[in-house]
């Protein structure tokens, strides 16, 4: 327990899920002040969803359709029935996409995985992370001060005024991306300045590889990585056991097939959606347009919830093939009209000056009648035609990619 932030971190996962479902019925309720999810969740009723099946029927919200729906609806998009002077700050991000912060103390919930990569009371953190209208440093801040650390609002970059902060403050800890961390070690390094009190680090916002941890804790440095998004905040973080990302507590996060909103079976590649349950601004299946596989299993470090492999690409696949745009949910349509294929994996290569459209297709029972039936489907909902190649069930990848566009130009 002393490892463990609180004990919801170590519950039975039958008594987190029937909580979370508990509160998720209160904010379908308040969600539906809004007037775009009071059209959304029209005939809905909140006491039906009790679980992650009935989750699953409600509508996908997709992040790369805020801004167009925020611009229609500024500057939340209808999804927000509180007014912007109720929360304590508001920011943007790229897209734009408008972001208000809850005045909770700690609003993006990212003390729990600051504490689980070794932040503690009266730690002094050096976070490198922006604090210009995106909320990255806010949401890294926030957290810190929750646990009860003293913050440098360092910002990123002007590594020279970053030696004299850390040199003169002392920071045990770092937040910011991995790569800045390193550019901040080798440039002390070279400038013979003295960064030697960092000995903990929080890193998200660019890939974390295990040859750069390995550089890090050579030095003295053990750093930890998490998967957050500028509008929800922590989603998931890794902790000592260094076996995949735990999910934070009070969200609901579910892997889809990308494109839709079909849960995959556990330890398929799929799309991240999340379900928050902050009253103020709550998302209803977010879909971020990132893969990840959901881990089985719990940690080795005894928390209890869920766990994902962390960040594994993107699942928006969409490409133009011969003037015209062919989408995941397009596939994944085919594979709702044809239940008994498998997998399914849309190739697009050029033969010459042509685009050629393959779809490989995971069948137990592959026949010409079942090639054409396919191909007339692929026809029908792509405009476009193409040759079916089927597969033996599990043979295809599973890396979440439905569109792989193999094309090369010279």
């Amino acid at each position: 327990m002393a490892d463990h932030y609180d004990d919801l971190e170590s519950r039975d996962p039958a008594q987190r899920e029937a909580a979370l479902f508990t509160r998720l019925q209160d904010i379908l309720r308040h969600a539906a002040r809004a007037p775009a999810y009071a059209e959304r969740l029209k005939g809905i009723d909140p006491a039906d969803i009790t679980n992650r099946d009935a989750l699953s029927t409600l509508p996908v919200l997709r992040k790369a359709e805020l801004p167009a729906l925020q611009k229609a609806a500024l500057p939340f998009g209808g999804f927000v029935s509180d007014v912007p002077g109720s929360f304590g700050r508001l920011f943007t991000s790229p897209g734009p996409i408008f972001e208000p912060e809850s005045a909770a103390s700690d609003p993006w919930r990212s003390a729990r995985g600051l504490y689980a990569a070794g932040f503690r009371r009266g730690d002094v953190v050096l976070n490198t992370f922006s604090y210009h209208l995106t909320p990255g440093g806010f949401i890294m801040d926030s957290g810190a001060r929750a646990l009860g650390c003293a913050v440098i609002p360092a910002g990123p970059g002007n590594t020279e005024q970053q030696f004299e902060l850390i040199e003169a403050y002392r920071p045990v800890a770092y937040c910011g991306t991995p790569d800045f961390l390193k550019i901040l070690l080798d440039g002390a390094a070279a400038a013979g300045r003295d960064v030697s009190s960092i000995r903990r680090a929080l890193v998200s916002g660019a890939a974390f590889p295990k040859s750069l941890q390995e550089e890090f804790s050579a030095k003295g440095i053990e750093a930890y990585q998490a998967y957050a998004t500028a509008d929800l905040g922590f989603i998931a973080y890794e902790t000592a056991a260094r076996d995949g990302l735990v999910v934070n507590e009070d969200i609901i996060v579910e892997i889809v097939r990308p494109g839709t909103g079909d849960p995959v079976p556990e330890g398929e590649v799929g799309e991240i959606v999340v379900t928050t349950l902050d009253p103020h601004h709550p998302f209803i299946r977010l879909a971020l347009g990132d893969l990840t596989a959901a881990m089985a299993g719990r940690s080795a470090c005894g928390r209890t919830n869920m766990r994902i492999k962390g960040w594994m690409g993107r699942a928006d696949q969409a490409t133009k093939i011969k003037g015209m745009f062919v989408r995941p949910e397009q596939v994944a349509e085919i594979g709702r009209r044809h239940p008994e294929l498998g997998r399914l994996r849309l190739v697009v290569t050029r033969d010459g000056e042509t685009d050629v459209m393959t779809l490989n297709a995971e069948a137990t029972a592959p026949s010409d009648a079942l090639a054409s039936a396919v191909g007339a489907t692929l026809h029908s909902i792509a405009k476009l035609k193409g040759t079916i190649a089927f597969a033996a069930p599990g043979t295809l990848p599973n890396d979440g990619k439905v569109i792989a566009d193999e094309r090369k130009y010279d």
